[in-house]
This record gives structure tokens, sequence and C-alpha cells, in this order.
């Protein structure tokens, strides 16, 4: 008889929520700076400085859903129907940062465009001190974030955004200087839409890595064909098929399949060694395996 079975060994935490200090801190950091660079954006009439104001209200919107999202994520169920728990949050957290940024590109593309030709009086003075205190205060954040971006997609997006605002800090400050240097306000607009440019491109690419979870691609540095030759090298096991392996949130894959067991094997020492590589070689921490003496005509699927 075929046995079904969920590894229960208990994943190590919601990856993201480790990381809620450092992203509340940036959050209050990015928040206070983002009203300085506004006001002073408005005061010395550069697009430039209003662009990266624009992105970094982007980041405060940002990070205060993905400081939100590891709240929910780790949130208990009550219902009784969320089977995955909420880890999915973060998620769809990071995907509101795609959709975030690429809206304030677009905006200050737009601006800039319209500005060509027509460049507005700058006070370079203003522009170039409130763009080096922007960049000090991208590089503390960059410094917080850092480790967690490597765990946490949604750390990841907040991170992605913060390292875009040190760009367009750095993008401010070249602007005060080559228009002080020239008296020509065109490197405000130039200055503009290399920032928003910028903007999108990081967007798509964290854009990228959201729709490859959100469409259970198996992650990528989990080959799945090792996965499948691991799994036969268990004493017992004969054969797999339906292997599917996906990620559930950062931190967290998940695997179904089905293991094809010798008939003298005692499927359960087979199951539990099994259990056993996916999570010691493949770092996946629930895996839901059926053995089974023989497949059934119900189990070879086309996808």
């Amino acid at each position: 008889m075929g046995h079904h079975n969920h590894s229960h060994s208990v994943p190590k935490g919601h990856v993201g929520s480790k990381y809620r200090t450092r992203l509340a801190i940036t959050f209050s950091l990015v928040v206070s700076f983002m009203i300085v660079e506004f006001v002073f954006g408005f005061l010395s009439g550069s697009l430039a400085l209003i662009s990266d104001a624009g992105h970094m209200s982007a980041d405060s919107i940002t990070l205060g859903v993905a400081l939100l999202a590891t709240v929910i994520a780790t949130r208990t169920d009550k219902t009784g129907r969320k089977t995955y728990g909420s880890f999915r949050a973060e998620v769809f957290a990071s995907g509101f940062t795609v959709l975030v940024m690429l809206a304030v590109s677009v905006y200050v593309v737009v601006e800039a465009i319209q500005r060509i030709g027509h460049p507005a009086e700058i006070a370079t003075g203003q522009m170039m001190v409130v763009g080096v205190l922007g960049l000090a205060i991208n590089v503390i954040s960059i410094f917080i974030l850092h480790s967690g971006s490597k765990e946490s997609l949604n750390v990841k997006g907040a991170y992605l955004e913060v390292i875009s605002d040190a760009a367009g800090s750095v993008g401010v400050i070249l602007a005060g200087v080559l228009i002080k240097l020239t008296g020509n306000g065109l490197w405000d607009v130039i200055v503009a839409l290399a920032i928003g440019i910028f903007v999108a491109a990081r967007a798509l690419i964290l854009g990228k890595h959201v729709l490859a979870v959100l469409g259970q691609q198996a992650p990528e540095d989990i080959a799945i064909e090792s996965v499948i030759s691991d799994l036969e090298t268990v004493p017992g096991v004969e054969g797999v098929h339906d292997l599917h392996v996906w990620t559930l949130t950062s931190g967290m894959n998940v695997a179904t399949a089905h293991l094809l067991i010798d008939g003298s094997a005692d499927p359960q020492d087979s199951l539990e060694m099994a259990q056993k590589v996916l999570q010691s070689k493949h770092s996946i921490e629930h895996a839901t395996l059926q053995t089974e003496t023989s497949p059934t005509e119900y189990c070879h699927l086309s996808w």
C-alpha cells in the first residue's frame, strides 16, 4: 500500500522576519529624508532632486509594505483554509515594489522629456548638499539590509530600492557639479532620465524573480536531475516520478514526489531517508512524498 508522508522538520522560520528590525530602521531613515528631499527639490527647482525624492517615496511605500509583509507572513492562520500559511505575503510585497518602481521611473522620464528645451533655474548649492546627505542615508541603509537581501526576496526588493536611490543621489550630486561648472540646466534633465531608466532596469530584474516564484518554477540553485539522482541512491528506491520543486517563500523550498519502492524494502525507512536527502543536500525543508510498489495510472501527468 502506498504511503503519504510529509517532512515534519520545521522550517527555520520565515527568513524575512529575521530582518524586521532592520527594515524598520531603514524605513524610518528613508521616510525622514524623503520629506527633506522633496522640500529642497521644489525649493531648488531640481528635477533630478525631485525625481530622487519620488524614488524615495516609492522606497517608503515599498519598505512599509515589506515590513508589513514580515508580520503577515508569520501570522497564525485561524481559518484553517490557508494550508500554506501566509508566507507568500512577502512575494506579493515584492511584486508591489516592482509596480511602484516602474511607476516612478515612468513619471521621471515623462517629466524629464517635457523639460527638454525648457531647463529650469536650479539652486545647485542646495541640490548638492541634499544629494550628499541622501547618499549617506542610502549607504547606511545598504549596509543594514545587505545580509538580508541574500536570503529574503522581500528584503532584496527593499535592498534594490535603496541601491537605486544611492545611484540617484550620486546622479543628483553629479548634476549639481556639472550645472555649476557649465551653467547648463540640461544636465538636471539628463540625470533625471538616467535615474528613471536605472530604476526601471532594477524593477525588471526583481520582477523576473517574483514571477519565477509565483510561476512555481524550480529554484535556480536546485537542479531537478540532481534531486532525482540523489533520491534514486536511497536504499529501496527504484525510481522517482512526478517530482515538483518550488519556492513557497524566501528560504523555504518545498517538494512533492512519488517514490517507486522495491517490494522487499521497508517503505518507511526509504521514506525517511529520502526526506533527509532532500533536506541535507538540497535545502528542501518540507517534502510530501508518496511511496508505491508500482505506479498508478493517475500519477503520470504531462506537466
